[in-house]
């Protein structure tokens, strides 16, 4: 459960994150590059100018124009 979370500027590259909940968490910066975010909760997460390539996994229907994630590769 990382929910308020700051997790600003962390390297979660490659990470597993399986059922994680990061309801209202600041990931600002992240590196979520090659991350299984498949079943996270992310829903008012601050995701502006997080990292992300083609292996990272997203939650269905996540919208990551909204989220304000960049892709990197």
């Amino acid at each position: 459960i990382l929910v308020r979370a700051n997790l600003s500027g962390a390297d979660l590259s490659d990470a597993y994150m399986g059922a994680a909940d990061f309801f209202r968490a600041d990931l600002i910066w992240t590196d979520l590059s090659g991350a299984d975010l498949s079943d996270a909760n992310l829903s008012q997460a601050n995701l502006r100018a997080a990292k992300y390539n083609s292996k990272t996994l997203w939650p269905p229907d996540f919208d990551l124009e909204l989220a304000g994630a960049v892709r990197v590769d």
